[in-house]
């Protein structure tokens, strides 16, 4: 386990290089030889450092690298989990700033609004314990910060040390009534500028989008915290990210929970 001082330290690292927009490298070997749960416990001091400067409060929950297209793209072969802060979070349809990011990627997902706490005494959970308090499903975008990475390099440590690179999320509108949809098989599509980007389904992401949300559950109860009442819940991308270029629009639908759709200014 590494000491508090170096958990701060990495996490004060990793804050300054997203601030000054120095181009994504995996952290030093001698912190990623440590457990991963060393891993979440920089990420959790740099949640710390967010907040002071001005992210807001924890919104919600994302899941990186949930589906099988994910990992062939990075390399990486489990999920990693990080948080949404409220200053990030917009509804469709969305404006985005290129300027904002370092370099913006956009990822196509389920996001599922919780209506009830998922503490640990009522776990472990499962898909079918999840599912009785889910208040809504939602089409969204996971906006993705990635340092204009070189996707050979990454490493599970370093993703999960800076928060799996979320920079924000585009919410379409909820969809209460999400018990008629098959989430397993439902077809999701993208477009840019109306040309087709890229097909695949809600279970492409671990399964289904509550399996998903079952396994976050588990790991933040394993770690004392728990996913609360009315987050939201970024399930993994079902179609590999795109990097949209100044004045492109770029809209996703999921079949039975409609669309969510964004511009980048120019």
């Amino acid at each position: 386990m590494l000491p508090p001082e170096t958990i701060d330290a990495a996490a004060r690292a990793s804050f300054e290089m997203h601030r000054m927009r120095v181009r994504y490298g995996p952290l030093d070997a001698t912190l990623r030889a440590a457990p991963l749960d060393d891993a979440y416990r920089i990420q959790d001091a740099l949640h710390r450092i967010m907040a002071k400067a001005g992210r807001g409060e924890i919104a919600g929950w994302k899941i990186a690298l949930t589906s099988r297209a994910m990992q062939r793209m990075t390399g990486v072969d489990q999920p990693a989990a990080g948080a949404i802060f409220s200053k990030v979070v917009h509804s469709s349809p969305a404006r985005v700033d290129l300027a904002a990011y370092h370099h913006l990627g956009v990822e196509f997902e389920v996001a599922v609004r919780l209506g009830d706490d998922l503490p640990a005494g009522d776990g472990p959970w499962t898909r079918a314990s999840v599912a009785g308090r889910v208040a809504a499903c939602l089409p969204a975008f996971e906006l993705v910060e990635d340092g204009d990475a070189d996707y050979t390099t990454l490493d599970a440590f370093t993703l999960v040390a800076q928060n799996t690179w979320n920079g924000g999320v585009v919410l379409g509108a909820p969809i209460t009534e999400w018990r008629g949809v098959d989430l397993e098989r439902a077809v999701t599509r993208c477009w840019v500028n109306d040309q087709p980007g890229g097909q695949g389904k809600t279970g492409d992401a671990m399964g289904h989008p509550f399996d998903a949300v079952a396994w976050l559950a588990n790991l933040l109860n394993h770690r004392d915290r728990v996913l609360e009442r009315g987050m939201v819940v970024m399930t993994g991308s079902s179609i590999t990210t795109r990097f949209p270029a100044p004045g492109d629009r770029v809209r996703f639908v999921v079949e039975g929970l409609g669309e969510v759709a964004l511009e980048v200014a120019r």
